[in-house]
């Protein structure tokens, strides 16, 4: 990874501007989404099946690889286990001091209007977890426990099929509580989730981040299925000074570089040597 250091006094405002001016990609392959959407949601399995031999590479046997998260699980590193299970228990603890309470009032003076509020899960959501460059066990935490602790009864996840699935991130989903785990990704596993196949069960909503074909999928269902909104490439600016530790500062950097070729990371400091 090359970073370029530039004085900010000589940069104009164009150039400024520049660092943070990219096109989402969205655009240019909303055709090509529409296209493969369509023929997920009428030919199911085997139209997932061909695009992921297109797309990544691989010829998928189970489209369901629940069980292969479980085992994932158990032959994980006993400290990678515990740091998931560590951040886990973070995440959980954190949503559910979220959850909202019912609640039931009378109104007027002779209380005779009786108003309230009630909260009630979906039945089943779809998380997408993203893969291809870099594993994100924390798109899952974040993706599905929430869900589950909210009461969500089916928690599906979708994530890029691999000649070698990455292990973490399958031990992840069965950390989190995941109820189901399919080897779908792109624009084909937010269709299958969508609209389900012979094999993959509809949700009722999508949510995680993915590249361009994923976000052009997501603005493709929502009309028919809720998701959680359409995600731009990452960026990210940090403003350091003298204090700041070097090594944090690139980690919060790499963190989304990583995310995808068009992601825009940006360090501002007044301390040449951190720079």
């Amino acid at each position: 990874m090359n970073i370029e250091v530039r004085e900010l006094a000589d940069l104009g405002t164009d150039a400024r501007r520049a660092f943070f001016e990219r096109d989402a990609g969205v655009g240019e392959v909303q055709s090509d989404v529409r296209d493969i959407v369509e023929r997920v949601r009428r030919e199911g399995d085997v139209a997932v099946r061909e695009f992921s031999n297109e797309f990544d590479g691989v010829q998928v046997g189970n489209i369901d690889v629940t069980d292969a998260a479980e085992r994932a699980y158990d032959e994980l590193d006993d400290d990678v286990r515990e740091a998931i299970e560590a951040a886990a228990a973070n995440v959980r603890e954190f949503h559910e001091k979220q959850v909202p309470a019912d609640w039931r009032e009378e109104f007027g003076d002779d209380g005779t209007r009786e108003l309230g509020r009630r909260y009630r899960p979906l039945d089943r959501v779809g998380v997408y977890a993203p893969g291809g460059t870099a594993a994100y066990p924390s798109s899952v935490l974040m993706g599905v426990i929430p869900a589950k602790v909210a009461g969500v009864e089916h928690v599906a996840v979708a994530t890029p099929p691999a000649e070698q699935m990455n292990p973490v991130t399958l031990a992840a989903m069965h950390v989190a509580g995941a109820d189901a785990v399919y080897s779908v990704g792109g624009a084909q596993g937010i269709a299958a989730l969508a609209y389900g196949t012979e094999t993959v069960k509809a949700v009722q909503k999508v949510v995680g981040p993915g590249n361009k074909w994923v976000t052009a999928a997501k603005a493709e269902v929502r009309g028919d299925v809720d998701i959680d909104f359409l995600a731009g490439p990452s960026e990210v600016l940090v403003v350091a000074d003298e204090t700041a530790e070097a090594r944090f500062v690139a980690a919060d950097l790499v963190a989304q570089a990583e995310h995808d070729p068009n992601a825009s990371v940006v360090a501002v400091t007044d301390d040449a040597d951190l720079a």
